[in-house]
């Protein structure tokens, strides 16, 4: 009976705990494996990533992301939209094994631009409706824009090699998460500087670096990115 009080009294305090006990000198580390796929002569098609984030180098669970959707692009269209669900898991962290889970289902819009002769530009808006668990469902919105620069092409067919950047914005649309706790408006946000390297024209990796500021921290963590079509 005393475990469980504590277990539950542990879960309510989570996302106090997460922000309160961050070392933020620490360098983390995110793991990433994205991937897409078009059905053949279709404007159809499903992406998704999975993502295993460290508060560490490795060993430290800060999350564990499991995410895909469905995809449609317009008919003479380069934008794609995508219909989707995700499953997260959050670490606390240190050497506390306790976690929380969140369910998740996003809409988001990609809208792809080219700007000159090697800017490669892409703006992506996404709607989250989450549920976390012993938090109120929330909705949060994000603003996603990166650019990628080759370096010796035209675009990221194989052989190139490229600068990538990118600046996400998170944004809350409810304050009141439930037992008189509020979150405000502002979530977070990530800005990223990688280096790339397209090994076929069908995938590519990535390795860089991103600091990310919350409402309560800020934190550095290196990223290490597998980009796959299929």
């Amino acid at each position: 009976m005393l475990r469980r009080i504590f277990r539950i009294c542990v879960l309510f305090a989570l996302p106090t705990l997460a922000c309160a006990e961050v070392d933020e000198d620490q360098v983390g580390a995110w793991y990433m494996y994205l991937w897409n796929a078009t059905l053949p002569a279709s404007q159809f098609g499903f992406q998704g990533d999975i993502q295993h984030r460290n508060w560490d180098l490795g060993g430290d669970l800060e999350q564990l992301l499991i995410r895909g959707g469905a995809t449609w692009s317009p008919e003479n269209s380069s934008a794609k939209y995508t219909f989707g669900y995700a499953h997260i898991e959050s670490g606390v962290f240190g050497s506390s094994g306790a976690s929380t889970e969140e369910s998740r289902i996003y809409q988001e819009a990609s809208i792809p631009q080219r700007f000159g002769e090697k800017f490669l530009v892409t703006h992506r808006l996404r709607l989250e409706q989450r549920w976390v668990e012993n938090q109120d469902f929330r909705n949060r919105f994000r603003y996603f824009l990166n650019v990628n620069y080759p370096l010796n092409k035209s675009d990221l067919s194989r052989g190139s090699l490229y600068v990538s950047f990118y600046n996400e914005v998170f944004l809350n649309l409810e304050n009141d998460i439930g037992n008189n706790r509020s979150v405000g408006v502002f979530d977070r946000n990530r800005t990223y500087l990688a280096l790339g390297y397209s090994v076929t024209d069908k995938a590519r990796f990535q390795f860089g670096y991103m600091h990310q500021e919350t409402e309560r921290a800020d934190k550095g963590q290196l990223q290490f990115s597998l980009f796959h079509t299929f």
